[in-house]
């Protein structure tokens, strides 16, 4: 297992993680087997938004004697009310079930507190500018949590949150389909039937939430990977071409500020499945390939620093170039630190022999010479 640093907050996440979510639907015994093979795996970070009794007090059975080895996501604003979940910004709603968290899990700390589903601008400034940050940023100063995060879907959000000086790590809905799509305050449009056929690449708003994380050091942890289980099938993805877990893995772990994705497990072989990434050939994990022949929204022309057009004979990693060029491009002046971890390359765009031979391998096109030109002078 790899393990990256998860933005400002300095902590060690493995780059696969687990979003308990599945867990709701097993038993105390299926729930124990699905987290001890995490930890035998390296996993050791977890997401639980679920507000269900019975979920959390058997995630906290199969970490008891264990805790240390998990940094937990743990949410405020999910709550259990009359037999259902209930998303809420009701303190006297919002504490009580915090504190529930603690109890079930048996813990009296969360590592990352995340501020709970804000996919609404106003929603957001109300919270920020209110009680319920209060409440958070107490628990942070009580040592009950350990860092302030949010989780949304929205980009635009995400954004603000990054851009606070509050919020030090997001989780966010990152994959392929989600990608092509300009910010939203209704999920549901991110699980449309059918997208509009004008889409291709990267959305500007997520490209820019990317840049934003990645300047001010916002760690990202990943939901919604494999969009639902929508992309595993040609006949539910917008693309028409079925992705495996390996390439949606790959597609999230490639994002600027990205540290993990927390995937659903039901079994340990779905943990296996996911963890099998570590070691999957640059074949299995190539996304590239699939999306660029599909019938719909390819990626014609943009690098999504997939790593197609290795290897360089200069050395250069083109992949990594691209995206610096990427979010430096995104800015009125290249930010020192970009530039610091660009001058840090053991080769450059200037050491770019113009072979063309990155061209010949790129599923999408890309101009790879001119934009290794371009980059050099960007960053001299």
């Amino acid at each position: 297992m790899r393990y990256r640093e998860l933005g400002k907050t300095g902590l060690k996440v493995s780059e696969i993680g687990l979003g308990a979510e599945w867990l709701e639907r097993h038993n105390e015994e299926e729930i124990k087997a699905v987290i001890r093979c995490c930890e035998e795996e390296g996993i050791n970070i977890l997401d639980c938004w679920m507000a269900e009794p019975n979920v959390r007090t058997n995630i906290g059975k199969a970490i008891a004697g264990r805790r240390e080895k998990w940094i937990i996501q743990g949410h405020f604003g999910s709550t259990w009310q009359n037999g259902q979940y209930v998303r809420t910004r009701d303190m006297d709603k919002v504490k009580p079930a915090f504190e529930d968290l603690l109890t079930r899990l048996g813990t009296d700390y969360i590592d990352l507190g995340m501020i709970h589903f804000v996919d609404e601008e106003a929603e957001f400034h109300r919270i920020m500018d209110g009680e319920f940050l209060a409440y958070v940023k107490e628990q942070k100063e009580k040592g009950v949590i350990r860092h302030i995060g949010m989780s949304t879907h929205n980009p635009k959000v995400g954004k603000l949150a990054a851009l606070s000086g509050e919020i030090e790590m997001i989780l966010f809905s990152i994959n392929p389909a989600f990608d092509l799509l300009p910010a939203s305050e209704d999920l549901n449009t991110c699980f449309a039937e059918e997208y509009e056929e004008s889409l291709g690449g990267i959305h500007p708003d997520r490209a820019e939430l990317y840049r934003v994380c990645e300047q001010q050091n916002v760690g990202i942890t990943v939901m919604k990977g494999y969009a639902g289980g929508r992309l595993f099938s040609a006949e539910t993805s917008p693309f028409g071409v079925a992705l495996t877990p390996v390439q949606c893995i790959h597609y999230a772990l490639t994002r600027p500020a990205v540290a993990s994705i927390l995937a659903g497990y039901d079994t340990p072989e779905h943990v296996k499945e996911a963890v099998s990434y570590e070691t999957a050939s640059e074949e299995e994990k190539d996304y590239a390939s699939v999306l660029a022949h599909a019938p719909r929204h390819a990626y014609s022309g943009q690098c999504t620093y997939c790593g197609h057009c290795a290897p360089c004979p200069a050395g250069i990693d083109i992949a990594m170039v691209n995206k610096l060029s990427d979010l430096a491009a995104m800015q009125e002046e290249v930010p020192a630190s970009l530039k610091a971890h660009y001058h840090a390359l053991s080769a450059t765009a200037a050491d770019c022999i113009a072979c063309g031979s990155c061209e010949k391998r790129c599923p999408f096109g890309v101009p790879v010479v001119e934009k290794m030109r371009k980059t050099k002078e960007m960053f001299g």
